[in-house]
């Protein structure tokens, strides 16, 4: 067998650079505090654990002073940011960056919006890390949308500013734009203009493996992917897989191959999400290329 690991996947931006900060802090301490999963990929967390990362909540963050915490690339809502003072707690902010951008732009959006009495829209997935910082910036107003039922709580006559999480599909958050758009025109047929602004926010890091793993797909005869099985952005990516290729394979190590997937000709490709490193890819394809032939 042919083994391949596609080189547009593993980390992102955000995520390497998090993990760096997280490394860096431990060379010089026994222990650093993390708020939440530092990356949605449990071997991952693990082996940072082992170097004294440990990983708290928001509930036991209130019992925490005098101690140094990580705030992970997917950032935080204001109300951490003064948790921290109030208990002398040193933050090392690893916010992403385009996180902390898009943090600015719904917080300037909802300031606007309050003035028209209007609505923030937020395209993601209700208590993700990542959008309970961005309605942090909103007072906890803004409209949480993920299923087509979730459009209920918008109220289609006042205007409407969507924003999508940063890791969400491209696909979807077009589709939601034009089911919003449609509910507001009918909504408000005697306007000329309808008061709705969608807002691409979606990272390009992440928007660009899309297309990136339709040719990938194609290009292998079995795709196996990569990832924690909390990752958003690795269910969303494994679609992607599947959808090209119907030899797509969801793995969160090694220890869930199934010799059954594989033919000794075929040709294997092996992807994963943002939140999954390379040493685990390539402990995938070691493992895969020590199969011995005749069992499969």
């Amino acid at each position: 067998m042919q083994v391949t690991i596609d080189k547009n996947s593993g980390y992102c931006f955000g995520v390497e650079f998090a993990i760096q900060m997280a490394e860096d802090e431990m060379a010089e301490s026994d222990r650093l505090y993390c708020l939440g999963d530092i990356v949605h990929n449990d071997m991952e967390v693990n082996r940072l654990s082992a170097k004294g990362l440990v990983v708290i909540d928001r509930e036991e963050l209130k019992n925490l002073r005098d101690c140094k915490v990580l705030i992970r690339a997917h950032g935080e809502p204001p109300e951490t940011y003064q948790l921290a003072i109030e208990n002398n707690i040193e933050l090392i902010d690893a916010s992403c960056p385009v996180v902390l951008k898009l943090q600015h732009r719904v917080k300037t959006a909802f300031d606007k919006m309050e003035k028209r009495e209007g609505q923030i829209v937020i395209y993601g997935k209700k208590g993700h890390a990542e959008v309970i910082g961005l309605t942090g910036q909103t007072l906890e107003k803004a409209i949480v949308v993920m299923e087509d039922e979730d459009l209920e709580k918008i109220d289609f006559s006042r205007p409407v500013t969507l924003f999508s999480q940063t890791t969400k599909s491209t696909k979807g958050f077009y589709a939601l734009k034009a089911k919003i758009a449609e509910r507001m025109a009918k909504s408000n047929q005697e306007m000329e203009e309808v008061d709705f602004t969608a807002n691409d926010s979606i990272c390009r890091q992440v928007s660009n493996r899309e297309p990136q793993l339709n040719r990938f797909a194609q290009e292998n005869d079995v795709i196996i992917f990569v990832s924690g099985k909390k990752s958003s952005n690795g269910k969303a990516l494994y679609q992607v897989c599947k959808a090209e290729n119907p030899r797509s394979y969801f793995v969160e190590n090694e220890n869930e191959l199934d010799p059954k997937w594989f033919d000794p000709q075929d040709k294997v490709g092996i992807c994963g999400a943002t939140s999954t490193p390379m040493w685990l890819m390539e402990q995938v394809q070691n493992y895969i290329q020590s199969m011995d032939t005749a069992t499969v």
